[in-house]
């Protein structure tokens, strides 16, 4: 078992999935013609991977015959002013058995998007690494009002 903390700002795994079953929508990264696209999906934790589900078309061949594909979550910490990334990489994998499909059910994966949302796609990563990091202090002159790090000044 390795005891050494990750460096300054680096998640270790353990920390990474914590913030991985804190979110429901994470951002699929895949190649499709040749060229990188991102599907946003809402997702489940399942056995220490990454499930989503999705209809046939474009984000599923491409998710089967991508390889690698990469996932990714991020976030902002207003109160402590901290932002946060989580990426995994990995090869996706179509679920086929209904126990396995059962399982995920029950874990309550409800895609947001209407319509029919029959195949569910694996992400087991093999690689996983995520970074937490104080923000700077906005300069309130110069600072987008849709800036979320406003939000410790108003």
């Amino acid at each position: 078992m390795n005891t050494m903390s990750p460096p300054e700002g680096q998640l270790s795994i353990d920390q990474c999935w914590v913030m991985l079953d804190t979110e429901t929508v994470g951002r699929i990264a895949l190649i499709v013609d040749a060229h990188p696209e991102i599907f946003p999906v809402n997702f489940v934790l399942q056995r220490r991977s990454i499930v989503f589900r999705t209809a046939g078309g474009t984000k599923l061949w491409a998710a089967m015959t991508a390889k690698p594909v990469a996932f990714e979550i991020d976030g902002y910490d207003a109160h402590e002013e901290m932002a946060w990334s989580v990426v995994a990489r990995g090869e996706a994998e179509l679920i086929e058995t209904q126990d396995e499909k059962d399982e995920v059910d029950a874990l309550f994966l409800e895609p947001w998007q209407p319509g029919d949302k029959d195949y569910y796609v694996r992400l087991a990563p093999k690689a996983l690494t995520g970074r937490r990091f104080k923000v700077k202090k906005p300069d309130l002159w110069n600072t987008r009002l849709s800036d979320p790090r406003r939000a410790a000044f108003e």
